[in-house]
């Protein structure tokens, strides 16, 4: 029997298919969250296929994440950059996936 922290990830996973599905994007997990079995990295936990262009997500769980990543009510996404690193955008996926279809 898997943990509960794996079964929380599996979860977030079928959740995060689901609701590709309903926005009409094709989505795939891969077979226990490892992209090896869909032949990519083993850090892939499933793609979005659109119009043949592949777009590999990793999935991650956490009982609580820092309220200044996620966009307030006034913006669309929030952007956010480590020092040295490159800027990241997040963005709610019910908001991302009509942007990719």
């Amino acid at each position: 029997m898997p943990s509960k922290n794996k079964a929380r990830g599996n979860a977030l996973e079928r959740k995060i298919v689901k609701l590709a599905e309903a926005h009409g994007v094709d989505a795939r997990r891969a077979w226990g969250s490892d992209g090896r079995s869909m032949g990519y990295t083993e850090d892939v936990d499933g793609i979005f296929n659109v119009d043949g262009e592949i777009w590999k997500w990793q999935a991650k769980k956490r009982v609580k994440i820092a309220e200044y990543i996620f966009p307030n009510g006034n913006v669309h996404i929030q952007i956010v950059e480590e020092n040295r690193g490159k800027p990241h955008v997040v963005i709610a996926l019910d908001d991302f996936l009509p942007l990719i279809k």
